[in-house]
């Protein structure tokens, strides 16, 4: 096999509780998958089914701290569930799904609001408000063997003392196995494969010098600040 004509770019890697480290080969993220979200973003959840967008693996990010990004004003926080696959494939049967899971995470798809909203009204795409450096804050990720499947529970992110976003796993439009099971269909999905699930109701901007609380009961608890 030739050799690299540059230096090989780190694989990213999240931490995992147990102090090892899980490789990321893809960030599949899932949208208005909670129907009051869906609302206040100005759609109609029972007409409009969700759909994905991507991140760089590199995006990822468990420094704890989130530097306020350039050429923005108005960057809001998405507390999100983070799933993380083990194996994969095409075509995944629903009841199959949730075998390829290999834990879950607590993460934040931070978004450069103005700078989609733009790029929403030309029919451009996202990636310049989501896939930006260091826009996915993330905590360590826990086993299934550990916590099992989460598939209710309360989720929040409270800035400040002050709580923000706030709901419950339960009121996700697409459960985790339909999530595997259609992306499945339309990718061929890998071990390293992550999906960020979707955010609740309440997202709202932040300023530097703010500090985040993300939670989701039985996963975990993320704080991060605005830098």
């Amino acid at each position: 096999m030739p050799d690299h004509v540059i230096p090989a770019p780190q694989v990213p890697t999240i931490p995992t509780a147990d102090g090892g480290a899980f490789p990321v080969r893809r960030v599949y993220c899932i949208g208005r998958n909670f129907a009051a979200h869906a609302v206040e973003m100005g759609h109609d959840p029972d007409r409009e089914p969700p759909f994905f967008f991507q991140k760089n693996p590199d995006n990822l990010d468990a420094s704890g701290e989130f530097p306020y990004p350039p050429h923005s004003s108005d960057v809001h926080h998405e507390v999100e569930l983070l799933v993380a696959l083990k194996s994969g494939g095409k075509n995944i049967a629903l009841g199959d799904a949730l075998d390829h899971v290999w834990g879950y995470g607590v993460c934040l798809d931070m978004t450069r609001r103005d700078l989609q909203g733009e790029a929403k009204k030309m029919g451009r795409p996202w990636e310049i408000g989501k896939a930006f450096e260091r826009s996915g804050p993330v905590g360590p990720l826990r086993p299934v063997s550990e916590i099992g499947h989460p598939d209710h529970g309360r989720i929040a992110l409270v800035v400040n003392g002050e709580t923000r976003q706030e709901g419950d796993l339960n009121q996700m439009i697409w459960k985790v196995p339909e999530m595997i099971s259609y992306l499945s269909e339309y990718f061929e999905l890998q071990p390293g494969d992550v999906i960020m699930a979707g955010t609740p109701s309440g997202v709202n901007a932040v300023e530097r010098g703010d500090v985040m609380e993300a939670t989701i009961e039985g996963v975990g608890t993320l704080s991060i600040k605005v830098v």
